[in-house]
């Protein structure tokens, strides 16, 4: 099997030095190179032909950002993993890195006298996302985008017919890898009187989900913030699982509520989607409505699963406008989808669905 050649980027030697040894353990991975600079990594890309590249936030000369900008520009295609601090600044500058590409962030270990450790805690998410960017984005370099699979077609369900008691009760979504543009697509075309709860898990690390949130308030019509403890789940409101933070709900009298809980990690990834979708099918039943967006891995398939049982309706990202096709491919591969729609169809299927009427699609964007 052809293992997969990434390029190492820091201007820390200790810190290339380790991920190398951590990187080249994995009989998978094989180290390409090394680089202590952006300006040096641009200069290698050419000459080692990564597969991808681990790059460094926070670099002297040309920084992560500045060099990220250019890799786009150069070979848009290649997968890069942000490796940085979880910082307010750094999260300003890895939520615009993640809007440019098949990029994915994980987070340095914040104290340096521990590296060794902390590497070795990170490691496991770093490979995973590492074979989670290659499996998928490697083709594509040497071979056309292939139509969607038949056998995959044939295996959407139409939707359920819904519980006589009522409509759509929330909507569950559910992204990870090329999320946070999605995200920022569809949410502002939802109206300001969208008239259920939206919830919302994001994979991403404590700090940039705080920034996030402020970011889709600002653009949305809606309004949007990062969930906390007792928060109540109510029409027009979207609530962000938190970073580090699995996000349930759950019924409280004639309320619903959040539950925050640091359970263990779920496919990898703490907040997850399959632990929101669970509790909502607890809460609501058939009447949720569960969107899954471009991400890595399987995340929210278990979910869908429980949903789908309830009789909900189920939507997936399309193959052709994902960054990843993992998460969403995974529901649709299951035969849990209802429906496989391109990102900027998505907003005005939830409308439809949500407020039962045909013409729904035409509301999407008015505020």
């Amino acid at each position: 099997m052809s293992r997969i050649h990434v390029l190492v980027v820091d201007d820390s030697v200790v810190v290339r030095r380790f991920l190398s040894d951590v990187l080249s353990a994995d009989p998978e991975l094989a180290i390409a190179g090394t680089a202590a600079s952006g300006r040096i990594a641009l200069a290698k890309i050419p000459q080692v032909a990564p597969d991808l590249v681990v790059l460094d936030l926070e670099m002297p000369d040309l920084d992560g950002l500045a060099t990220l900008r250019e890799i786009r520009r150069l070979y848009p295609r290649l997968p890069v993993v942000m490796f940085g601090s979880i910082t307010d600044g750094s999260a300003a500058v890895s939520l615009e890195a993640l809007a440019l590409g098949p990029t994915e962030f994980v987070a340095k270990p914040a104290n340096v006298d521990s590296l060794h450790r902390g590497v070795e805690q990170v490691s496991s998410e770093l490979v995973v996302k590492i074979k989670g960017l290659c499996a998928r984005l490697r083709p594509l370099t040497t071979r056309p985008r292939p139509l969607p699979d038949p056998a995959v077609v044939s295996r959407i369900r139409p939707p359920a017919p819904r519980p006589a008691f009522g409509g759509i009760g929330i909507v569950a979504i559910g992204a990870s890898t090329g999320g946070p543009d999605a995200l920022a697509e569809l949410l502002p075309a939802l109206p300001a009187d969208f008239p259920v709860p939206i919830v919302v898990v994001q994979h991403m690390p404590p700090v940039f989900t705080t920034r996030f949130a402020r970011r889709l308030d600002a653009a949305c019509a809606l309004s949007v913030r990062e969930a906390q403890t007792a928060d109540l789940v109510l029409p027009g409101r979207v609530l962000l699982a938190p970073g580090d933070y699995h996000m349930r709900l759950r019924r409280d009298d004639d309320t619903v509520r959040v539950v925050l809980d640091q359970a263990a990690p779920e496919s990898f990834c703490r907040p997850a989607v399959d632990p929101l979708l669970r509790s909502a099918a607890e809460v609501y039943g058939g009447r949720t409505l569960g969107v899954v967006l471009t991400g890595m891995g399987q995340d929210g398939m278990r979910g869908c699963e429980r949903l789908r049982g309830l009789g909900a309706t189920i939507l997936a990202q399309d193959e052709k406008t994902s960054v990843v096709w993992g998460m969403p491919g995974a529901v649709a591969g299951a035969g849990l989808a209802s429906r496989v729609l391109p990102l900027e169809a998505l907003a005005g299927e939830i409308l439809r669905l949500v407020l039962g009427r045909a013409d729904a699609a035409v509301r999407a964007g008015a505020t």
